[in-house]
């Protein structure tokens, strides 16, 4: 069993360990600066492995740490993938790519936003930005998610967000929340007013990473999202049927979502997935959030806003401060030696799934074993 010591204590720790990893079984690696510092100054930068060149021309794309303070469970799948490589076994027909810590700033400052409290997940439209969206709705929430006021002892946030999911309810609620917003820069899910650095990097780089592949299958690792310890892969951009049986045969029937607001899933404007595809990285690209799930959604709603409120009207160093961001980081990643071992070990199972399903070309039976890494 996968243990919680294989999970980084912090965003140092896992970059340490994800370089020592690329390093130990030889793969290409880099690291990009987002011209931002951590905590103890350290430059913050998105670091990328890459497996050998192969022919084939299908790659694999894993990813971590978009929504930063989420940074740990991807960070370990990552590391743990590169030392199941180093054993062997890995299908020659396939290349991997491993994106660490896209929003370093978030990862390190234990934050699920950007140094310019931008989303990142929310962040990446189209050229201009032309915000024209309805945000009335977000507006009517404003007060309720975004307190402009150092943390109190007394606060109502949570009969006043019952009352609120009683009257508009949990779904309708969710989408008006989550979908990202432009006119508020201090507030929950601010989508930017221009590209992030994440953003930029990616557009800058994307391409040479993946290089000239046919078929691209793209895991980007989040948690915090869904029933406790388990994995749902969420799809947000259009999928053809030919693309949609592979899912299915890869990974089994029933085990992802495509943008269904009655399930895990919920539609929101600017997500990494939503780009990529439209990329034209490939000429078959499918991307999908491996989400794993954690607390109640009220519960990490109200962890975001605490931290977040902490951040913006709280004194940095204090013990609200490092109270709320403490709550934040066990919302995102439990302490629970349970739900990390079944989370490290499910993350393991879909990307060799991924990968096998990449270098057979073909559906797997949908009946198969679980193909699982050993321990």
């Amino acid at each position: 069993m996968y243990a919680a010591m294989d999970f980084p204590s912090d965003y140092v720790t896992a970059r340490r360990n994800f370089r020592d990893a690329a390093a130990s079984v030889g793969w290409i690696a880099s690291q990009h600066s987002v011209g931002a510092a951590g905590p103890t100054g350290e430059d913050l930068t998105i670091d990328v492995a890459m497996s050998p060149p192969q022919q084939s021309g299908r790659v694999l794309v894993v990813s971590s740490g978009l929504h930063g303070v989420e940074g740990p469970l991807g960070s370990a799948v990552q590391i743990a993938l590169m030392e199941r490589w180093a054993r062997g076994g890995w299908p020659d027909e396939v290349r991997c790519v491993l994106l660490h810590a896209l929003n370093p700033y978030g990862f390190a400052w234990s934050r699920r936003f950007d140094g310019d409290n931008i989303d990142p997940n929310r962040n990446f439209l189209p050229e201009g930005f032309q915000c024209l969206e309805d945000t009335e709705t977000y507006a009517r929430f404003d007060r309720l998610l975004n307190p402009r006021r150092g943390s109190s002892r007394w606060d109502l946030f949570y009969p006043r967000a019952l009352l609120a999911v009683a009257v508009h309810g949990v779904p309708s609620l969710k989408e008006a929340l989550v979908t990202g917003q432009h006119d508020f820069p201090k507030g929950l899910f601010f989508a930017g007013k221009g590209p992030s650095r994440t953003y930029e990097m990616l557009r800058r780089h994307m391409k040479s990473w993946i290089g000239e592949a046919a078929m691209v299958a793209h895991l980007d690792f989040h948690t915090g999202l869904g029933r406790w310890g388990t994995c749902k892969l969420l799809v947000d951009h259009p999928l053809n049927p030919m693309q949609r049986e592979r899912l299915v045969g890869w990974f089994s029937p029933g085990s992802f979502e495509e943008n269904d607001p009655q399930g895990v899933a919920y539609h929101a404007r600017g997500t990494l997935g939503q780009w990529c595809a439209g990329q034209n990285f490939a000429a078959d690209y499918v991307f999908a959030f491996a989400e794993f799930g954690t607390y109640g959604n009220l519960s990490v709603i109200a962890g975001l806003r605490a931290e977040n409120q902490a951040h913006h009207w709280g004194r940095p160093g204090d013990t609200g401060t490092m109270r709320a961001k403490a709550r934040l980081c066990e919302l995102f990643c439990p302490r629970s030696a349970a739900w990390r071992s079944r989370a490290l070990a499910g993350g393991l199972d879909i990307v060799e799934r991924a990968a096998n399903g990449l270098a057979s070309g073909c559906l797997e039976s949908r009946g198969q074993e679980s193909l699982r890494y050993n321990t």
